[in-house]
């Protein structure tokens, strides 16, 4: 890959690899932080990268990364956003839009459930594609994908949360 090759790159998919990361980690910083290091990684072996294969090999690192900076969080320090879903879910969301919704219903996925459904469903790749950006097989990725979307249906489905 040459030096205008990985301009071309990073103008065609930093916005997709951003909005990617930044629905999973739901802090814009953290997003930056992961996505910054995902074109730095890319820049740095762009000597082994095929220019076909950028935006798979780009993903593949920024998700990577974003599973590693989740793990040190959760380390780190424990989740206070707890208490804000709890409050979200007592509350009356008939007052809540739709984005709202489907917001708290991805977040009661785990990481793994929820990265499947962006790459599928909002990113638009293969099976074979999430399989080789996640490192699961094909197979795999088809069985967490329907788990999750069996999840995501049966709160979507809840009385409380039909608009």
């Amino acid at each position: 890959m040459t030096e205008r090759e990985y301009n071309q790159c990073v103008n065609l998919y930093a916005d997709n690899v951003y909005r990617f990361i930044l629905k999973n980690l739901k802090h814009e910083e953290d997003a930056r932080d992961v996505v910054q290091s995902a074109f730095e990684k890319l820049w740095r072996n762009r000597d082994q990268v095929e220019t076909e294969r950028s935006k798979s090999y780009l993903f593949t690192i920024a998700y990577n990364q974003m599973i590693d900076h989740i793990r040190k969080v959760k380390r780190i320090r424990l989740k206070e956003e707890f208490s804000e879903e709890t409050r979200i879910s007592q509350g009356n969301p008939s007052g809540q839009n739709l984005r709202k919704i489907l917001e708290e219903a991805l977040s009661r996925l785990n990481e793994t459930q929820r990265s499947l459904v962006m790459l599928k469903d909002y990113e638009g790749y293969s099976y074979e594609e999430i399989g080789r950006i996640t490192g699961l097989s094909e197979s795999q990725v088809k069985v967490y994908l329907h788990r999750a979307r069996i999840l995501l249906k049966q709160f979507l489905v809840k009385p409380e949360n039909v608009l």
